[in-house]
């Protein structure tokens, strides 16, 4: 929830507002006031009532009310803010990489049982509306569940997963586009399109098939954004045959362009929580979406909540305002 208003409904009873600088000065000459009776008297009945030490009480107490008066009149003009707003439908394509360096295990206990583990855990992130497919890539790309609302179909879909040589990103892309195209219509307004969004998990590089740049590219001409998962760490290897380590790093740079070129977003994650996370913050993207809203409910809240504390402090001075 934004705490300052974009704009208001009615910004003519803003004017109201200037009341407050006139109650401030008020206080203000109030206390002058007192001070030089203070000076001019011995003691004064409030001396005798309030220790001097609790003066800083009367400053808060009076600073809340005027808090609580500003938040009013702010609630009275009817404020509008950018606010998140839950999306009804979305189709979400979670496009995985099976190719043979997620078997790298500087993940535990590999980067693909992982990864399989942490987007089971994001199905149950994503709004009960939301269709979802599964798409998975390695050397070649394939729709493994078309856009549905089951999630226990696609979470089985994923236990399924095996991986498979080469890596074609650009393949998995297409391949997702494709399944955006198969979400069913709503029913309740067929010719709207809902929006779609890929969310895409990658550890290596394009070795095989179209490019990624041209895929992503095609991606953003259809309002697709992909957002880009770079899954594991620089030091991730395997062991070949030989028994020699062969190096799987990461590769950022291409998740990044594809992520960039599609209108998207690129994350990184070397642990299971660290996916956890991302997977976390990508349900919050593409589960909300940011619009204009009234907020004058928010406003007259705070402004109970500042005349509350106000009569509580005040209830604790036990003396009356200057």
């Amino acid at each position: 929830m934004a705490l300052i208003p974009t704009e208001f409904m009615r910004p003519d009873r803003l004017w109201w507002l200037l009341i407050i600088p006139i109650l401030v000065a008020l206080y203000v000459f109030l206390l002058w006031w007192r001070r030089s009776r203070s000076k001019a008297h011995a003691i004064t009945n409030l001396d005798r009532v309030l220790p001097k030490q609790q003066a800083w009480k009367r400053h808060v107490a009076v600073g809340l009310a005027i808090l609580a008066l500003g938040a009013l009149n702010i609630a009275f003009a009817q404020p509008k803010a950018e606010v998140d707003v839950p999306r009804d439908r979305a189709t979400i394509v979670l496009t995985l990489d099976v190719s043979l360096s997620m078997q790298a295990t500087d993940v535990a206990p590999n980067r693909l049982d992982a990864a399989k583990a942490a987007a089971k855990e994001f199905l149950q992130l994503l709004p009960v509306g939301f269709n979802v497919s599964l798409v998975r890539f390695a050397g070649t790309a394939a729709v493994v569940v078309p856009p549905t609302s089951d999630r226990g179909v696609v979470a089985a879909a994923i236990d399924s997963l095996q991986v498979a040589p080469y890596t074609a990103i650009g393949e998995g892309i297409y391949s997702s586009l494709d399944a955006i195209a198969q979400a069913p219509p709503d029913p309740n307004d067929p010719e709207a399109t809902a929006p779609g969004a890929i969310v895409l998990l990658s550890d290596g590089f394009t070795n095989i098939g179209r490019d990624s740049a041209d895929a992503a590219r095609e991606s953003k001409t259809k309002n697709i954004p992909i957002y880009t998962i770079a899954y594991g760490t620089a030091g991730g290897y395997l062991i070949g045959d030989g028994g020699q380590r062969e190096p799987v790093p990461v590769n950022h740079a291409e998740l990044s362009q594809v992520a960039r070129l599609s209108g998207g977003k690129k994350f990184s994650a070397g642990s299971s929580e660290e996916l956890r996370q991302v997977y976390a913050s990508i349900a919050r993207s593409v589960g909300y979406v940011k619009a204009d809203q009234e907020v004058t409910e928010t406003y007259a809240g705070y402004a109970v909540g500042f005349a509350a504390l106000a009569v509580l402090a005040m209830m604790s001075l036990a003396a009356r305002w200057p």
